[in-house]
């Protein structure tokens, strides 16, 4: 899928609706598309049911997140999760994204990541991550079927991935600083209560996940007196929330105050050859449908880019989906 010399005509961080909504249209206009992300739907993955998005009646944001991504595919977009970029460099026209899987080059990037899941900071999670690590309960649960696996989570987010990850694995582990249940939704707090497949470990706070190829268990921490229990899962799904993490772009593009892209009109970073859409930059009104638009407004300026480097005029009215003979003149 990635040889080591291989070098893509875009590579998209992030499979939020800006990353994908990107691929489908570089994928589209035949540039050569890697799409590299920690999970699929990103925050939108939060919504059980968007209701605002044009031309759909109502939607789940994973629904929603997997149509685009089939769209993406049909052109020939390339997908791998599991992944985070955490570096970035710039070699004479390529540009190369290093990850915790591997490195990967291309000729443009799109920054699409949005806001990234918040980690616990504990021993092996690092070591561990997509092998028993998560960080999307709608995405993962269903891997622990008749499994022990576990959630770590606060607020709503971790209330209902437990739920969610109840109907598979045996047993549900919740673990949570909160020594209460508490949540806007009361049925669903009610639910959990009277679930005899949820173990409830309130309270409790992690201090390491362990395995080597796979997740073993899980050791966490009483914050009343400090005792340690060790709980035995192939699973531990993260559902703390998202912060936005941007540091390592630090040098290579320029930040806001709030750690945010900043974009133009177009899409452009600070450093030619980069563009950034989404909930990662600056660009107010964090909605699905603005962040969508915004992806493909990033494609375009991407795609035209590469033709600028080509000696061939942009595009700025009728876009058709490209011939294979031009793309394959595009990537020369």
């Amino acid at each position: 899928m990635n040889g080591e010399n291989e070098v893509y005509d875009v590579i998209i961080v992030g499979a939020g609706i800006a990353g994908l909504s990107a691929a489908l249209y570089t994928a589209r206009q035949r540039m050569k598309t890697l799409v590299v992300s920690k999970d699929l739907g990103g925050q939108l993955t939060l919504t059980e049911l968007i209701e605002n998005y044009p031309a759909i009646d109502a939607v789940s944001g994973l629904s929603l997140a997997q149509k685009v991504e089939r769209q993406a595919k049909k052109f020939g977009a390339i997908f791998i999760y599991g992944e985070e970029i955490n570096k970035i460099e710039k070699q004479g026209d390529v540009f190369v994204l290093k990850g915790i899987k591997g490195e990967y080059k291309a000729k443009t990037v799109i920054l699409a990541f949005g806001k990234t899941p918040r980690e616990l900071h504990v021993k092996g999670e690092q070591e561990l991550k997509g092998k028993g690590v998560s960080y999307c309960a709608i995405c993962d649960a269903a891997f622990f079927k008749d499994k022990p696996a576990a959630v770590v989570g606060e607020g709503e987010p971790g209330l209902e991935a437990i739920e969610l990850l109840s109907r598979y694995a045996r047993p549900a582990y919740y673990i949570s600083k909160s020594t209460t249940l508490v949540g806007s939704d009361e049925s669903l707090v009610k639910s959990i209560l009277n679930n005899e497949n949820v173990k409830l470990y309130l309270g409790y706070t992690v201090k390491e996940i362990v395995g080597d190829q796979k997740v073993k268990k899980i050791i966490i921490s009483s914050l009343k007196d400090g005792s340690t229990v060790e709980l035995d899962v192939e699973g531990v799904i993260i559902e703390m929330g998202y912060e936005l993490k941007t540091e390592f772009l630090k040098g290579l593009v320029r930040l806001n105050e709030k750690g945010e892209i900043i974009v133009d009109e177009l899409g452009r970073t600070s450093c030619e050859g980069i563009f950034a859409a989404g909930d990662v930059t600056s660009t107010p009104y964090k909605q699905a449908v603005v962040a969508a638009a915004e992806g493909v407004k990033a494609a375009l300026s991407a795609y035209n880019y590469l033709r600028s480097k080509s000696g061939l005029p942009p595009v700025t009215v009728d876009w058709k989906a490209e011939k294979k003979k031009f793309a394959v003149q595009l990537r020369l």
